[in-house]
């Protein structure tokens, strides 16, 4: 349903709620047509689109695949979340990739590291996992919920409130990361090549850069190389990730399958990547 942060803003609020819960309601009773056209007088009375509806018209098959899912809708749905998130992420979904990450580091890349930074660090967990292995962790997150339940814990050394690649763009210190952790962030992007760019920008060579994806079977692909899935989070193809860690000068460590997480009992398969910068 749609709820007051994700109504707050200079738009009819009434009218927006209105055509959101109709649009879920057609959703929810396949009518693919129907929701569409509600979805899209959402992004007509909200262009920030708080609620996420451009990636859900293209989960639906039912528009243009965007960019990205939107910096306005991530930070509305983690703040919305951030209270309860590592219960249902960890206890209810399995979630364990930041472990995955810790554990194929010591295997491949044990460092030490001086430099790690954390992009969409969310409560923490990723931080936590990694903690012996960086001098100076710095997080970043859009979610200002999530940012503070990671501040209360103290893993990391510096916090910061925004997006990974606008970040990646605009932070204004010099010395370069020498470890960076993207856990659980490329299912909100498509198009990779700016947070590969953007990463290769801030990192020393030698640097290690450490993420996850999802993934679907190359017949749901297509001809497409990134793709936002039924649950509204981006999947992308494993040649894809490659080829674009290539053209940004980072070699592949490792790629392998794992499960990312349970979703509604099934595996969410997906990639754990590791790359060195040139």
């Amino acid at each position: 349903m749609m709820t007051e942060r994700m109504m707050a803003g200079g738009f009819d609020e009434e009218a927006l709620a209105e055509a959101y819960n109709r649009a879920l309601r057609l959703e929810k009773a396949g009518e693919a047509a129907g929701a569409a056209g509600a979805y899209r007088e959402c992004l007509a009375l909200d262009p920030d689109d708080h609620g996420g509806a451009a990636i859900r018209l293209a989960a639906l098959g039912q528009g243009e695949t965007p960019a990205s899912a939107g910096d306005a809708y991530v930070a509305t749905l983690f703040d919305q979340h951030a209270d309860a998130f590592e219960d249902i992420l960890v206890r209810q979904l399995q979630y364990g990739v930041p472990a995955l990450i810790a554990e194929r580091l010591a295997e491949i890349a044990p460092g030490p590291y001086r430099r790690m930074l954390d992009l969409g660090c969310g409560t923490g967990l990723a931080g936590e996992a990694l903690a012996d292995r960086a001098e100076t962790i710095i997080g970043v997150d859009l979610s200002e919920g999530m940012i503070e339940i990671c501040f209360d814990k103290g893993v990391h050394d510096q916090l910061f409130i925004g997006e990974a690649v606008g970040f990646l763009e605009d932070f204004d210190e010099e010395e370069p990361f020498d470890l960076v952790v993207a856990a659980d962030v490329l299912p909100y992007l498509g198009d990779l090549d700016p947070l590969f760019a953007g990463a290769a920008q801030r990192m020393a060579g030698g640097g290690i850069l450490a993420f996850s994806t999802e993934t679907l079977s190359d017949e749901a692909f297509g001809a497409r190389d990134f793709m936002v899935g039924p649950h509204q989070r981006f999947h992308h193809r494993a040649r894809y990730v490659q080829d674009r860690l290539e053209a940004h000068g980072f070699d592949t460590l490792s790629c392998e399958d794992i499960t990312v997480r349970w979703q509604e009992g099934q595996k969410a398969p997906g990639h754990l990547v590791l790359a060195r910068r040139r």
